[in-house]
């Protein structure tokens, strides 16, 4: 007989005792999967990783402020962007935005307009409520609305934000929708982590022996380990009994199953899902205080990586909101971030650098340019005089070189 033939000799035999047996009734089919639900962002805010994430972006845009331009030229500040809701600060308007689009991948503003048709506020809406409605006429020309709490708005009626948009979908996708699978899995890493002490069906440790038990033999051991009688019932002398020691006969012997604290919190694990859903996210790994296994860090590599951070990763909601409110301002105006407060160096840094641009031989720079750097105001005639006036602190000697 070949040996694919044993095979499935044996397979038959084993499918003939799968059916016969009470436990399965027949069915020798495998138990189907239970299909797996989505993960909620509630469920996936629960991870310290994401929620950290998304609140060092809404941290880093609150920082920011918003300066309007004509032509190129700064102009005062219009109240649609100073207050875009007159309920809410500007900073709170740029936090729930940015974490709208980086939880759902959605923003949605509601435009409130006067009579003239100028807008006068904006209102954030929860994007979980908002649903994006498409029909198209004879002519194959499309017509969106948004329907939100039993209403139906109109396009011009609702400014809609977008993290990332996929061709063929009417919504933006989220970190959290797309990575559905990662997100489960460091849920999964986390909630086993967390149950594995307090888990009761994981043994203390292992009573062996290389003799052959009887039946009933092992269960009996278990229980006179565990301060019982034989047959599991307690002792009248239980609650008195304080003794630690143990005494083992029939060649037994008891190994205790330790783990390492490092071991026990998966420590390991817990540093791979920290740089995964920083990944996802899109957050630098030093804000999220995970160190990635080959990078040496350095105060030049931590400054690379907030450049990277501020042009590919806080960026986009940055520029979605940017130029939404670009679209609501009066034609010619543009609405722009202001990212150098991110980007900005150490102060010594900063200064050595101004003293470059000041240099009378080779600078490129007056002091007020420079001082509106340093958000300062300009020098005063008297600030002027004074500094013109002021003489040259002399360089320290130099100490003669001895032979």
């Amino acid at each position: 007989m070949s040996f694919w033939s044993k095979v499935r000799e044996q397979l038959a035999a084993f499918v003939a005792y799968m059916a016969e047996s009470p436990e399965y009734a027949g069915d020798v089919r495998p138990p189907a999967r239970e299909r797996q639900t989505a993960v909620t962002t509630e469920r996936a805010l629960s991870l310290s990783t994401v929620y950290r994430g998304i609140q060092i972006h809404a941290t880093a845009a609150c920082q920011l402020s918003i300066a309007v331009e004509r032509d190129g030229q700064a102009i005062k500040t219009p109240p649609l962007v100073e207050q875009p809701d007159v309920d809410e600060s500007q900073s709170a308007f740029i936090e729930y935005a940015v974490t709208s689009l980086y939880i759902d991948g959605n923003a949605f503003w509601r435009i409130i307009r006067d009579g003239a048709g100028r807008v006068i506020n904006l209102v954030a809406l929860n994007p979980n409520e908002v649903r994006v409605n498409v029909e198209y006429d004879r002519e194959n020309r499309e017509t969106i609305t948004f329907g939100w709490r039993g209403l139906t708005l109109k396009r011009d009626e609702v400014k809609h934000l977008q993290l990332l948009r996929i061709p063929g979908m009417r919504r933006g996708l989220g970190p959290i929708q797309a990575a559905q699978i990662e997100v489960r899995g460091a849920l999964d890493a986390r909630d086993y982590g967390a149950m594995w002490l307090s888990d009761s069906s994981i043994p203390d440790g292992v009573l062996s022996t290389e003799a052959e038990l009887a039946p009933g033999d092992a269960d009996k051991y278990k229980h006179v380990w565990y301060g019982r009688n034989q047959d599991g019932t307690p002792r009248d002398d239980e609650k008195n009994n304080s003794e630690r020691l143990r005494v083992l006969g029939k060649g037994l012997s008891y190994t205790p199953l330790f783990l390492k604290p490092s071991d026990v919190q998966f420590l390991e694990t817990q540093q791979y899902s920290t740089i995964q859903m920083a990944r996802l996210i899109g957050a630098p790994a030093s804000i999220m205080l995970v160190a990635v296994e080959g990078n040496s860090e350095t105060y030049s590599n931590v400054e690379q990586e907030w450049i990277g951070y501020v042009r590919f990763g806080l960026m986009k909601s940055l520029r979605e909101i940017e130029q939404a409110l670009t679209d609501l301002l009066p034609r010619g105006q543009k609405a722009r971030f202001k990212v150098d407060a991110l980007l900005r160096t150490d102060t010594k840094t900063r200064y050595e650098a101004h003293a470059l641009s000041l240099n009378p031989q080779t600078g490129w720079a007056t002091v007020d340019e420079v001082r509106a750097l340093e958000s300062m105001t300009p020098l005063t005639d008297e600030q002027r005089t004074e500094l013109a006036n002021r003489k040259p602190t002399p360089a320290a000697p130099k100490e003669p070189i001895s032979a």
